[in-house]
């Protein structure tokens, strides 16, 4: 998902998301953060529309990456609506249904295993463009997650990013 990714590595260097809240969190599904304005109706793209406006990005979907829980995932509206707002998979488990429905997709066996040891979201495949995955730290994201919300799924007491720092690895051989 190189143009997610790009997006994501240069808004954080910018210090987008620096002070930002997490304005949705819903229990054994995900949070949901990057909104400026922390309303959930906020954000853009680095990537500029005709005008040379930021605006939004085209989905990117791969058979290789999954919504399984730890995953962070660009949130949207709907297709090629992708902004600077994302979301972190927190569930847990896979109900038999669910099961059922990635069997009768094809999805790879390996996949759903993942997804029954794991967790995750397998109905965001497809919608919503995989970019990253939480190594370390999920037990940040179950808290987060626990909060008390209101009706609109906003957490009763504010969750902020402090800041984003984006480290470069280079692989030794």
């Amino acid at each position: 998902a190189p143009l997610a990714v790009e997006n994501f590595l240069t808004l954080a260097k910018e210090g987008y998301y620096d002070g930002v809240c997490f304005h949705r969190v819903m229990a054994d599904f995900m949070i949901q953060g990057g909104d400026p304005t922390g309303t959930g109706r906020g954000g853009k793209s680095i990537y500029t529309d005709v005008a040379g406006n930021r605006g939004y990005f085209k989905d990117e979907f791969s058979d290789q990456l999954f919504n399984f829980r730890g995953a962070l995932s660009m949130a949207n509206s709907g297709s090629n609506t992708n902004g600077s707002q994302f979301l972190i998979v927190q569930a847990s488990g896979l109900a038999p249904e669910q099961e059922q429905a990635l069997k009768s997709a094809k999805t790879d066996s390996r996949a759903i295993a993942k997804y029954k040891a794991e967790g995750g979201t397998p109905w965001l495949d497809g919608k919503h463009t995989v970019f990253g995955q939480v190594f370390e730290g999920m037990e940040v994201v179950d808290a987060i997650a626990a909060l008390s919300t209101d009706e609109d799924d906003r957490p009763l007491e504010e969750v902020t990013i402090l800041s984003v720092t984006v480290e470069s690895y280079t692989a030794q051989g």
